[in-house]
């Protein structure tokens, strides 16, 4: 682990102790200084990750209660051994997915973010596998997010560009594009594969 990634720790572990004392802390002077806390460890993200403080502020010092990581959901679709993926309005490579909404399910999410980014109605199946994302994908980011893969099956529909992606196809795994590393590596779309080519699958977890 290089220094950028300790120091993006350190904050992000001040920044949950700090907001666990606003919620449970009671004493006015003790949350003046969780508060203070708080905001040193906004201002040491922004300065380690080159994000604006307000923006920090914004993703990161805005919640409350006892701190837990975001939900990323990515379906896995198959046509003829061959994968789906989208593509982004940077022109990498993805998965359809994106974070869970707050009144939404895991499945309900995820057969959402398919509908949006890809065009298609599905069914989710079976998860794949729940990731601890920094220990998969780069860049490391300032919070921590669980990541799910769930194996998924076309009802209907099809692709229609949109705000979020430009086109869609199926890849087999030796032809990949450039994919969109931050969201999914080589390595969790060849998992996606096995996973596909299993007969009887058993759920990964970090």
């Amino acid at each position: 682990m290089n220094t950028k990634e300790k120091w993006l720790q350190w904050a992000v572990e001040l920044q949950s102790i700090a907001q666990a004392g606003l919620f449970y802390g009671k004493d006015a002077f003790d949350m003046e200084r969780y508060e203070r806390i708080r905001e040193i460890s906004a201002e040491m993200i922004s300065n380690q990750s080159e994000i604006p403080l307000a923006k920090v502020k914004n993703i990161f010092c805005s919640e409350i209660g006892y701190q837990t990581p975001k939900l990323d959901t990515r379906a896995a679709i198959f046509k003829d051994n061959k994968i789906l993926l989208v593509k982004e309005n940077n022109g990498t490579w993805s998965l359809p997915g994106g974070w869970v909404d707050v009144n939404l399910s895991v499945k309900e999410n995820t057969v959402k973010e398919v509908k949006e980014e890809a065009g298609l109605d599905v069914s989710a199946d079976l998860i794949i596998a729940v990731q601890d994302r920094e220990k998969h994908n780069l860049p490391i980011y300032a919070y921590k997010i669980c990541k799910i893969f769930v194996l998924c099956s076309v009802i209907g529909g099809m692709f229609e560009e949109n705000i979020e992606t430009t086109d869609s196809r199926y890849f087999a795994m030796e032809e990949l594009p450039e994919l969109a590393e931050e969201k999914n590596t080589a390595e969790q779309i060849a998992m996606c594969f096995e996973a596909n080519d299993a007969d009887q699958w058993t759920t990964l977890f970090d």
